[in-house]
């Protein structure tokens, strides 16, 4: 297998998942109960044998940072290799901040410079996925490629949200579009490359210019005639990046038989784990439809088709249904949450309706994240007893009792409390 260490891509914020990154990058947000997004990429790489692993940082690092620590969950913590969190900084050649992929790789090409592997695994630290990088790296050496792109097929609806890929009848890339508008082609790039080292190297330092590997570096390469191959996967990915796709892939995990398996022994999915009790259901819990209820979780009320992270609290008589709770949530007596997603340390107030009625109005600050009827309370805020929330209504971040004033109903399509962007 070629040799190769692995960069992260790990400093997006992503406006497209509203309030979940309000205080955090979009890798480090909670999913499937127990875990963080960036887990999925850190696990692929150690169950890949990769151990040698930077995480390039940017975006409300804070939260990502406490997270991986010294790697110790992934068995990263190592005096040879390990992982290294490769901080953004100001000053040195290139200036203000890093702009782009390509640009964050470019700011630590000195780091890339002494690492001693042939090859540079480039992943993105934000995608859902079980990925034994190994036959990959493997296909890398054998064709001899320059860079081999992952690639994966996707809904023919949603090419406007990829680089699309066409390759001829040996799986080299012949082209490559960033995101087009519309396209003929599905087979879409998974955000993860191996580069030889010389030749990101050597890119990346002849054109200061190129600031994303998808927009820039890729085309620039085709159009240079360099060697790039595509290597298809054909298990489950999932980028989240919307507020819908977030919420369709934690809603997957509780199918019976879920494409994406998060139990699956061969391949063990690492977080870093906090000491809760068991989870706990009441005397007059009831779970309906199937749900993910995690450690530490405590539910007196009725749970349907949701998944609660560790520490969440369902009192007697609150109803909790097709929704993602975040940790330490508290859904106090009578109160209601449908088809929303609640982020952690969040009280909804006895006897609250959150994602109610029938009326479907897009949000009104963000009708193209925020149109499907879903409803997101930001980290830490307060929806007073009694009140009436409709759906996609956006609550941000660290918003009290006095922020929702003497309202008593907030209309579908509205937006509560100041953003903290």
């Amino acid at each position: 297998m070629a040799k190769a260490f692995a960069m992260i891509m790990a400093g997006g914020s992503s406006e497209a998942l509203s309030v979940l990154t309000e205080v955090r990058s979009e890798p480090s947000v909670p999913f499937g109960g127990k875990f963080r997004i960036i887990d999925f990429t850190l696990s692929n790489c150690v169950n890949s044998g990769i151990y040698n692993v930077a995480v390039l940082t940017q975006y409300m690092p804070r939260s990502l940072n406490d997270h991986i620590g010294i790697g110790k969950p992934w068995d990263l913590d190592r005096a040879s290799g390990g992982v290294r969190l490769l901080q953004p900084y100001r000053g040195g050649p290139y200036g203000d901040w890093q702009k782009g992929t390509a640009d964050a790789v470019r700011r630590n090409l000195d780091f890339v410079d002494r690492q001693q592997e042939e090859n540079v695994l480039i992943l993105a630290g934000d995608h859902i996925y079980m990925m034994d990088y190994t036959p990959m790296l493997r296909q890398h050496e054998n064709t001899g490629a320059e860079v081999t792109i992952a690639v994966r097929r996707v809904n023919p609806h949603e090419t406007h949200r990829y680089g699309i890929v066409t390759i001829d009848s040996t799986g080299s890339v012949v082209d490559f579009q960033e995101k087009p508008k519309r396209s003929r082609q599905t087979l879409a790039s998974m955000g993860v490359y191996v580069f030889r080292k010389e030749t990101l190297m050597e890119i990346l330092t002849r054109n200061e210019e190129f600031v994303d590997f998808g927009r820039d570096v890729l085309p620039a390469m085709l159009n240079g005639h360099r060697s790039i191959f595509a290597y298809t996967y054909p298990g489950f990915w999932a980028d989240v990046g919307t507020v819908q796709a977030y919420w369709e892939t934690n809603m997957s995990l509780l199918a019976e038989n879920p494409a994406l398996d998060l139990y699956d022994p061969d391949w063990v999915l690492h977080t870093r784990s906090e000491e809760r009790a068991p989870a706990k259901l009441g005397v007059h819990a009831q779970e309906i439809g199937g749900n993910l209820i995690s450690n530490g979780a405590r539910v007196d009320g009725v749970v349907e088709r949701s998944v609660l992270s560790p520490g969440v609290y369902v009192a007697e008589g609150a109803v909790v249904r097709d929704s993602v709770i975040l940790n330490d949530t508290v859904i106090e007596t009578g109160a209601v949450v449908d088809r929303s997603i609640i982020d952690k340390r969040v009280t909804i107030g006895a006897g609250a309706q959150i994602g109610m009625g029938d009326d479907n109005a897009v949000n009104e600050e963000a009708p193209d994240v925020l149109n499907t009827g879903i409803t997101l309370v930001g980290k830490g805020s307060v929806a007073p007893p009694e009140i009436k929330v409709g759906r996609n209504v956006v609550i941000h971040a660290y918003t009290d009792v006095k922020r929702f004033g003497r309202r008593k109903n907030i209309p579908s399509g509205s937006t509560v409390g100041v953003s903290r962007r």
